[in-house]
């Protein structure tokens, strides 16, 4: 493995190793804020929030989930109460999704959770220049698109559940 190898390995282990320590370091807080909600709901319900007009293939988008198993978590997540199911008056074959205050609640809930984190996290960033910042924010843009070119060579319905 030459040198060029070898940093890539690091850079990608790196932010393996990365998530894997927030999502343990933040896991407790949101298992006893959000009881009863698996994190793929919580994001369901983020994503319901934060997108106009959400439907089962926009949702399917947001999560990189299969239809099926956004049409299988939205039966769940209305059968507790935090999302209801819409349609418009123009467009009576597709169904839509917004959140009940119940489900509103859960949602500033996990916003507020993410606002704890991002302040306990805050003295790393603020050693950070903005050059710097700059440059991950590009390398993150372009891994990203790069994934998201992978996806759509692999179809939409091929998406990790």
């Amino acid at each position: 493995m030459n040198k060029k190898e070898q940093k890539i390995e690091q850079v990608i282990m790196g932010f393996r190793e990365l998530y894997n320590r927030i999502v343990w370091l933040n896991k407790s807080k949101m298992e006893e804020s959000l009881k009863g909600q698996t994190s793929t709901e919580v994001h369901c319900i983020e994503c319901i929030e934060n997108n106009a007009d959400p439907n089962v293939t926009k949702l399917a988008e947001c999560l990189y989930l299969t239809t099926g198993a956004i049409s299988k978590m939205t039966k769940k997540l209305i059968k507790k109460g935090l999302i209801e199911s819409y349609q418009k008056s123009d467009n009576k074959k597709e169904i839509y999704f917004k959140l009940t205050d119940e489900g509103k609640i859960i949602y500033k809930i996990h916003e507020d959770l993410h606002k704890e984190f991002q302040e306990r996290d805050k003295v790393v960033f603020e050693q950070i220049t903005e050059q710097q910042f700059d440059s991950m924010l590009s390398f993150l843009e372009n891994y990203s698109k790069h994934l998201d070119a992978e996806i759509k060579k692999q179809g939409v319905d091929t998406k990790l559940e």
